[in-house]
């Protein structure tokens, strides 16, 4: 069975800057388009960026130019680097391929306080 293991999250103040990771097993994660999304309490999950076999990406319009997602092929993991963090990034985070093959993983929680 796949599993998508996501970790890095925690409790940040406004400004700073976390690095998620996501962990792949039973996959090459080079070999799909992978994203990351998040869901905050009370709201729907929403994409925040797409890493693509072919090594472009995407990003939504409220984390570009402050979160940035990588692939290390090696590793076999997706990363999310977040820089100058907002309470509004708080979430749980998640990744999957895209489309969403794969079951959810539990996520990692980021916390930003302002």
């Amino acid at each position: 069975q796949v599993q998508l293991v996501e970790s890095g999250g925690g409790e940040v103040q406004a400004g700073g800057s976390l690095r998620l990771s996501c962990v792949a097993s039973r996959i090459i994660v080079s070999s799909f388009d992978m994203d990351w999304h998040r869901q905050a309490p009370g709201k729907q999950r929403e994409l925040v960026a797409t890493v693509t076999t072919g090594s472009s990406t995407n990003y939504a319009d409220f984390v570009k130019g402050r979160f940035t997602i990588s692939r290390d092929n090696a590793k076999n993991t997706i990363y999310l680097q977040m820089n100058s963090l907002k309470p509004e990034d708080t979430a749980v985070y998640y990744c999957n391929s895209r489309p969403a093959y794969f079951s959810w993983g539990q996520g990692t929680q980021v916390t930003v306080s302002s």
